[in-house]
């Protein structure tokens, strides 16, 4: 089973830049959208059925902000819309589906960037989130978490660590958590795969970043440590460019 994480920064953006193309030829079992940016009248889904993938979306209600959406070739066992939590559901936070053998969670993380209303929105999400994947593995032991963590890791994952120090998404306590995460039985599998350095998954649209692969991984496929032995790859397809993001795959024998 191959699943692709990306976010799309605007799916009718991407799919003006060569998105259904290339979902054509990579030929995913199923891609989980971040950022469609797009309200629930305007989504493109004949788009998406005509080249053989049903779907489902959790739009903000914000019109042009944030949001969700998973594509598939195979109906789902079940979906659930949103994580429970009002103030996360009115922005389109979380997605999840079922398969017959994986629970699939896709997940926009808050951005604290923009100031500190929103970063302190998203310690107040961080908060949630740990408690709340906890349960959800003990209940779906077969959990796959992706999307976009608006966090780096570790200083491998960012192109300065030292100037970004007190960067939102690379905080001391951001990155804190992210290491809490792991520990508490989740791996990253791109990393747990890959040691190699300069490899990211978004880049600033300033002052030419991306060419210059001056990036950040904040973008990630998670997997319960049970799935472990089914992994078979996990690789950031950075040719990619519908967005400034670029997709994460990962492969299960499942």
């Amino acid at each position: 089973m191959k699943i692709i994480t990306y976010n799309l920064n605007g799916v009718r953006s991407a799919i003006k830049k060569g998105l259904i193309e290339w979902i054509k030829a990579v030929d995913a079992d199923i891609y989980c959208f971040q950022e469609i940016k797009c309200a629930k009248e305007d989504l493109p889904i004949l788009l998406f059925d005509n080249i053989g993938y049903g779907s489902v979306w959790l739009p903000a209600e914000k019109k042009g902000y944030s949001g969700t959406g998973i594509l598939f070739k195979k109906k789902p066992v079940s979906i659930t819309y949103g994580c429970g939590e009002d103030c996360y559901d009115r922005e389109g936070r979380v997605l999840i589906i079922d398969t017959e053998d994986l629970r699939i969670l896709n997940t926009y993380m808050p951005s604290g960037s923009s100031g500190e209303e929103r970063q302190k929105f998203k310690f107040e999400w961080l908060d949630f989130f740990m408690p709340y994947i906890t349960q959800m593995r003990e209940e779906h032991p077969n959990l796959l978490v992706c999307g976009d963590f608006n966090i780096c890791h570790q200083a491998i994952d960012i192109h300065n660590p030292k100037s970004n120090a007190q960067s939102s998404g690379f905080l001391p306590e951001e990155r804190d958590w992210m290491e809490k995460y792991f520990q508490s039985g989740f791996i990253d599998t791109f990393r747990y795969l890959n040691s190699d350095p300069h490899f990211y998954t978004w880049w600033s649209n300033r002052m030419g970043a991306r060419d210059k692969n001056l990036g950040w991984r904040i973008d990630y496929q998670t997997i319960s440590a049970n799935l472990l032995p089914k992994l078979n790859r996990s690789i950031i397809l950075n040719e990619a460019k519908h967005s400034d993001h670029c997709p994460v795959l990962v492969e299960l024998n499942i």
